[in-house]
């Protein structure tokens, strides 16, 4: 007696999984694809950003100098200069910091120097740090560039600025004024703006410190 094969029941497909019931998986996955795009543009915008320089950034900090430098003088006790640049150059930041063994004392041990920084913007947009400190001068340049290396010199109106260059392609310059004190320059602007800051800076007397 033959017999008629008997038909398996077909599973029915399972339900789309509830949106309350995604876990985290699905999630990430959902979100990835905004996350890069949100990434790219944010790497792109960037770019423009810096590339354009000072005046494509918006408007410059507001940064007190002459309080700031007397506070300097007033607290690390050593000379400090303001500039007196041409008009369009902007400071928008600045800072004191230590050189631990930067500095050689009386006995010939090392000591802590100090330091002094200001940054500015120059009218092409250019940022430039201006640093004086009571460090000798291989151990200031040291802590800018660790690995800097004297190439040469420039004359800027009779003072001798020694020239550091390193693996980053931003120089620094450095000189001693009266007092003594050890100056250095660096940053993204080309030489007319490393001269124009060194000029600035040379001409001025030390500010008197305020007495307590």
């Amino acid at each position: 007696m033959s017999t008629e094969p008997t038909s398996q029941p077909v599973p029915a497909p399972k339900p789309a999984k509830a949106r309350l019931l995604q876990d985290g998986r699905d999630m990430f996955w959902s979100m990835a694809p905004l996350v890069v795009a949100c990434i790219v543009l944010a790497g792109m915008l960037g770019m423009c950003s810096f590339q354009a320089g000072g005046p494509g950034q918006g408007p410059v900090p507001p940064f007190d100098v002459p309080a700031a430098l007397q506070a300097d003088a007033d607290t690390l006790k050593i000379p400090i200069r303001m500039p007196q640049l041409p008009e369009g150059w902007q400071a928008n930041s600045g800072n004191r910091s230590g050189i631990d063994g930067g500095l050689t004392l009386p006995d010939g041990q090392r000591g802590r120097a100090v330091a002094s920084r200001v940054g500015y913007l120059a009218p092409t947009g250019q940022y430039l740090s201006l640093t004086q400190s009571n460090a000798d001068e291989a151990a200031l340049v040291a802590s800018i560039k660790p690995d800097s290396y004297a190439s040469g010199t420039q004359d800027v109106d009779g003072v001798t600025w020694v020239v550091y260059e390193s693996s980053d392609p931003e120089p620094v310059w450095t000189t001693r004024l009266s007092g003594p004190v050890q100056i250095a320059i660096t940053g993204a602007g080309g030489t007319d703006e490393y001269r124009t800051l060194a000029s600035a800076t040379q001409k001025q007397s030390p500010l008197p410190p305020n007495r307590p």
